[in-house]
């Protein structure tokens, strides 16, 4: 430990103004233009990279899946849920159709707006209840050794999503077997 002596020396230079010390750690301004190339190529390579990551994820490449998306399970699921049309994928537009009818100032189309917009709602949930206890059966039916734990919200959540927004891209059309 150093003594209260050496602590009290001064250190033989001035302090450095804030400007000089913020530019003396700028690495960026002061590199030369060949490394400044290298970060350009560095990124756009970086940015290949991404994009090649996210077509995989759209894809469904098990290796560019998230851990939520990843096993033969969670793929059973997703092919089970995009091979039917459900209530919940139209929630938005049904929701979109409300919004232009509470835009008319006649309150029986503002009534009817709700009715729509709760009824389509209430279809959605109980189709995602009963939809969730299919999903599990058929899981625990053609894998027995996996557990179905979170399957059934994962495939109602997916059924809820526009078919075109979903991610990873369904595999299979609406209707087909598979």
């Amino acid at each position: 430990m150093t003594s209260t002596s050496e602590n009290n020396q001064k250190k033989g230079r001035p302090t450095p103004k804030r400007k000089e010390a913020q530019a003396a750690t700028k690495i960026s301004s002061l590199a030369p233009a060949s490394s400044k190339a290298e970060k350009k190529r560095a990124k756009e390579a970086a940015r290949a990279a991404r994009i090649s990551q996210r077509a995989a994820y759209l894809r469904g490449d098990e290796s560019a899946l998230p851990v939520r998306d990843r096993g033969p399970e969670k793929k059973f699921v997703r092919n089970y849920i995009d091979a039917r049309r459900s209530i919940g994928e139209y929630f938005l537009p049904v929701i979109g159709f409300v919004l232009v009818l509470s835009l008319i100032p006649i309150g029986a189309f503002a009534v009817a707006g709700i009715v729509i917009m709760y009824s389509v709602l209430l279809f959605s949930v109980v189709d995602g209840f009963f939809l969730s206890r299919k999903i599990k059966a058929e899981v625990a039916k053609r894998f027995p050794d996996k557990s179905t734990k979170g399957l059934g919200l994962y495939g109602w959540l997916r059924s809820t999503q526009m078919r075109r927004m979903r991610a990873p891209k369904p595999q299979v059309s609406a209707g087909e077997k598979f």
